[in-house]
């Protein structure tokens, strides 16, 4: 495969600077916004066919969060047979694009991510995984509120607990979203390591920026439920 994707420029050459004070005044008074009533909606029907799937794979949640197109979500449901993946993006295009059958273990959501979240918290949800695959890195230093790890919804996160992976081509992004992980939790940073996909590619992104000889890179989390 040819591609030619533009690797990430920015005059942010570290994590930002601001980060611990942000996450710090996040901590002190949670973000309180209104659910949209199409985000509970939509989260009650997913909770409905959770709680009709979950019975039939005991081994617990997956969520593929930010999933786009879902390709991630199957092959995420192929390799975890035994578990319930439920992907979940706020585009109805990216979810309708025809991808083929979803696994039988496999379901798509049309949500947004920072009312899905609290209300999966709420919930009691306790994924055993969850996976944050090539978000927007908005790299611009100024575009900090944008990441997920200085918006408001990031302690949110955090508190849903499970094994948590991230990837992105960018590493200053991934190490940024490590130490928001250790400010809030107050456990250790993950590591920052670089990916090899070996050609397991699990979205349309991880595919094209390998193809272009970018580096990846990950972090992986083991975070505790701190629900209600």
């Amino acid at each position: 495969m040819y591609a030619n994707s533009r690797a990430i420029t920015t005059r942010q050459l570290a994590p930002h600077e601001s980060l611990e004070s942000r996450l710090k005044r996040m901590m002190a008074a949670p973000w309180q916004r209104p659910y949209a009533q199409h985000s509970i909606a939509a989260f009650a029907g997913a909770e409905r066919l959770l709680q009709a799937y979950q019975p039939d794979f005991p081994s617990g949640l997956i969520l593929d969060s930010c999933c786009g197109v879902g390709l991630s979500t199957r092959q995420l449901a192929q390799a975890f047979p035994s578990h319930l993946v439920i992907g979940v993006d706020r585009s109805a295009d990216r979810l309708s694009r025809d991808h083929g059958p979803l696994p039988g273990n496999a379901l798509l959501v049309r949500a947004d991510l920072c009312d899905f979240w609290r209300l999966a918290l709420e919930a009691g949800w306790q994924p055993e995984r969850h996976y944050l695959l090539y978000p927007n890195p908005y790299p611009k230093a100024g575009h900090l509120k944008r990441r997920w790890q200085g918006h408001p919804v990031f302690p949110t996160l955090m508190a849903l607990g499970g094994r948590l992976e991230l990837r992105s081509n960018w590493d200053i992004y991934v190490q940024e979203f490590a130490q928001a992980i250790a400010i809030v939790t107050g456990q250790p940073a993950p590591e920052v390591e670089p990916h090899d996909p070996q050609n397991q590619f699990l979205t349309p992104f991880e595919k094209k920026y390998h193809a272009s000889g970018q580096t990846l890179w990950r972090c992986t989390a083991e975070l505790p439920y701190r629900g209600a």
